[in-house]
């Protein structure tokens, strides 16, 4: 546990060294073009760095080493100890770098420093660690044959992996796809978003460290209709895993009909309804969870819970508690440990997040606190957390994600009514269901059209359970064994004996 002040981390970034080249082949290196684009921070408008802005010619370069690299094997035919045993090496050294990568990832994204240290950090290096310490104890498949027949089920790494991740968790997510990507032994291009790309380029140089070979983790900073387009479209590509909107997803999608049928694996938006029932069982908990549910990462979470469903007899009781609850909320900069909450990623997503207060207001909502842009003298993008009452499921702030601070209050009368709303939406990444009685418990979680479901609290589950959506919050899963499907190809061979 770190004992660093605001001062501690002031200082320290003052002091950081921050790499922004590409990562090819084992090595930093300019993009091809020359280019570069300036990696502001959110927190108070300081330069950061100037980034390599890659594109075509360097998604050429990393795909032809990575694709070199695949087929000598000395990755993809190594023991799965061997991988098992680097990838926890690797994980290791994120422990070691956490306070750097903490920082990194704070002043690129804008997070408050306490939960870049206490979670993403920690969560990045498990995941790694989890999916190397699997690999060696998955098991391949006989199938029942006749006597003189053999029929063996294996699974194979698919090849070359780009995975693009987004810019709300950048390491977690990245680490959330290198590790069962890695572990089933194929060669990765990992591209960050624009938005917050350091932490991607620092690990990469960890990797080699680790052991991992070059040419197996690639990293390609740049834009989405550059780079990210070139990999989408490239013909020598197996898969293509992705996080980040719904419109971008099947914008990859259409990318890969055109180039060569490769897998698309997309974990997209989200719009979570949180269910409070009169009978919960702690209605304290359920509004302090409502308010975590919102506020927590900026609301820049695919699964906050941005839809507040509360039923009729209990609304006027439990509303007024969680007003009160998102109190402890407060926007403040994010290199203060004591901050939690901190800057939105940049200056259009503050623009963003404020279009779509306006719009509530506009369509009829009932601002109940909120709603403003503070800090503004800081330089940083900063915007007050937010609740409006009185929405109905029709309305825009109800029906689209809008990834920040703004929670929607709906109410119901019955179970099969919240179920109604709840399902009425595009989006099915995630919802959550607050009752006493398990029989509803397990009826409501069970109507629910959503990935994961979480009962009496909001965002539970580890490592062991598999994470993403239904409907157009995407397909495939992260997270747990079922990850390890997205990066392997199913061989049957059946042999005459």
């Amino acid at each position: 546990m770190t004992t660093l002040t605001r001062a501690d981390w002031e200082q320290r970034a003052q002091q950081l060294k921050i790499e922004g080249r590409a990562f090819i082949n084992g090595e930093y290196t300019d993009a091809v073009s020359g280019q570069t684009f300036e990696c502001v921070s959110p927190v108070d408008g300081r330069l950061l760095a100037q980034v390599a802005s890659c594109d075509a010619a360097d998604a050429q370069r990393a795909v032809e080493n990575a694709r070199a690299t695949f087929n000598e094997g000395v990755w993809a035919k190594a023991a799965p100890a061997k991988r098992k045993a680097t990838l926890i090496r690797f994980a290791g050294l994120l422990r070691e770098h956490a306070e750097e990568l903490a920082l990194l990832e704070t002043l690129d994204m804008g997070k408050p420093i306490s939960d870049s240290l206490n979670i993403d950090v920690p969560g990045s290096a498990n995941a790694l660690a989890w999916s190397g310490e699997a690999i060696d104890k998955v098991y391949d498949e006989v199938a029942p044959t006749p006597h003189n027949q053999l029929g063996l089920v294996t699974r194979e790494a698919v090849g070359v992996v780009a995975a693009v991740v987004p810019w709300n968790f950048p390491l977690m997510m990245a680490c959330w796809k290198l590790g069962p990507a890695l572990a089933t032994g194929n060669s990765v291009i990992l591209k960050p978003s624009e938005k917050s790309p350091l932490t991607a380029i620092r690990i990469a140089q960890l990797a080699i460290e680790a052991g991992i070979p070059k040419g197996v983790l690639n990293v390609l900073p740049g834009h989405g209709h550059t780079v990210g387009k070139a990999l989408a479209l490239h013909m020598d590509v197996d898969t293509v895993v992705f996080t980040g909107s719904t419109r971008i997803a099947k914008q990859l999608m259409i990318y890969a009909g055109e180039s060569n049928m490769k897998r698309v694996w997309l974990e997209a938006g989200g719009k979570s309804p949180n269910i409070v029932f009169a009978d919960a069982p702690d209605l304290q908990a359920a509004a302090d969870s409502a308010a975590s549910a919102i506020a927590f990462n900026q609301g820049e979470v695919c699964t906050a819970g941005s839809r507040l469903l509360v039923e009729r007899s209990v609304k006027e009781r439990f509303l007024p508690m969680v007003v009160e609850a998102l109190k402890a909320w407060k926007p403040g900069n994010p290199l203060d440990p004591a901050t939690n909450v901190g800057a939105l990623v940049d200056t259009q997503q503050m623009n963003t997040v404020l279009s779509y207060i306006s719009a509530g207001q506009e369509g009829g909502a009932t601002l109940l606190v909120g709603g403003k842009r503070i800090l503004e003298e800081t330089g940083g993008t900063y915007v007050e957390p937010t609740i409006f009452d009185g929405v109905t499921n029709a309305m825009k702030i109800a029906q689209e994600e809008i990834f920040g601070p703004v929670l929607s209050v709906l109410t119901f009368d019955t179970a099969e009514e919240a179920v109604s709303i709840a399902n009425d939406s595009p989006y099915g990444l995630a919802a959550a269901v607050w009752t006493a009685d398990i029989s509803k418990a397990h009826l409501t979680a069970k109507a629910l059209r959503a990935g994961s479901v979480w009962v009496n609290q909001y965002d539970g589950g580890d490592m062991t359970a598999p994470f993403g959506g239904f409907k157009q919050s995407g397909n495939g899963r992260d997270k747990s064994l079922h990850a390890f499907d997205k990066y392997t190809e199913l061989k049957a061979t059946w042999i005459k004996l």
